[in-house]
């Protein structure tokens, strides 16, 4: 079964922290990366940069139109994803409590199960 385990950052909440801490974070998820390719079950993860510099496209009467920034105004955004694959929604829960950013109050880590990749739907 495939899982996207999603984070959500919150700037004040990292800003607030101290570089050590930064730093562990960083190292964490490293330590984190290594356990997944070691265990067979790290399909891609991937980091965002900042909603800034971000553009959003939409389509209207034919026309694309962009704009900068982010889709919405939040405190949080999506910062960044571990695609995995592994035996069950309880394992997928037990990987991601590993992630350092789910022992930090105001940041999110979101376990969603992927219903269909490649056009082929998910049983």
């Amino acid at each position: 079964m495939q899982f996207l385990i999603s984070m959500h950052i919150n700037p004040a909440v990292l800003d607030a922290l101290t570089d050590e801490e930064k730093a562990a974070i960083g190292e964490g998820h490293g330590a984190f990366i290594e356990a997944l390719k070691d265990s067979g079950e790290l399909i891609t993860t991937q980091a965002l940069v900042d909603p800034s510099q971000a553009v959003v496209v939409s389509v209207r009467n034919g026309q694309p139109a962009v704009t900068d920034g982010p889709f919405l105004e939040s405190k949080e955004y999506l910062g960044g994803f571990y695609l995995i694959d592994c035996q069950d929604k309880e394992r997928a829960i037990e990987l991601a409590a590993r992630i350092p950013d789910a022992a930090i109050e105001g940041l999110g880590v979101e376990v969603r199960q992927v219903m269909f990749a490649d056009g082929q739907l998910e049983a």
